[in-house]
């Protein structure tokens, strides 16, 4: 696993979802973490220092792992640069418009009552 600053990690997410566009997913995690040990921790907590949370981002493509960690004065223009890409990279998950339903929905009543039209005028 590669760690690697919020920039860099965010133009690599970007080729993994190139890369994955075709076959493949691309799986993204982020959780709390204060990029501490436990005893660390620990003995920050017996001292009274204050432990500093970050968000730790993790991204898997195949066999490939990527992470960066976010800190809270980060945290908002990351968010903003990761919602973009996603955006951008979900092209699958559009609405379709509601047109072409409309449309075929109409086509298919025209066709069932032009085949009961013809029935009906047929002579017996």
């Amino acid at each position: 696993m590669v760690l690697l600053q919020p920039d860099p990690f965010l133009n690599e997410l970007t080729s993994m979802f190139e890369r994955s566009t075709e076959k493949g997913s691309v799986w993204v995690t982020l959780k709390r973490s204060s990029m501490k040990s436990k005893a660390q921790r620990k003995k920050m907590g017996m001292a009274g220092d204050e432990i500093e949370y970050r968000c730790l981002v993790r991204a898997t493509c195949g066999k490939k792992t990527i992470s960066t960690s976010v800190g809270q004065k980060d945290h908002q223009r990351f968010q903003a640069s990761y919602a973009t890409i996603l955006k951008a990279r979900m092209t699958a998950l559009k609405k379709r418009e509601r047109k072409d339903k409309r449309k075929a929905a109409d086509a298919a009543a025209d066709k069932k009552q032009d085949g009961s039209k013809k029935r009906s005028t047929a002579p017996l």
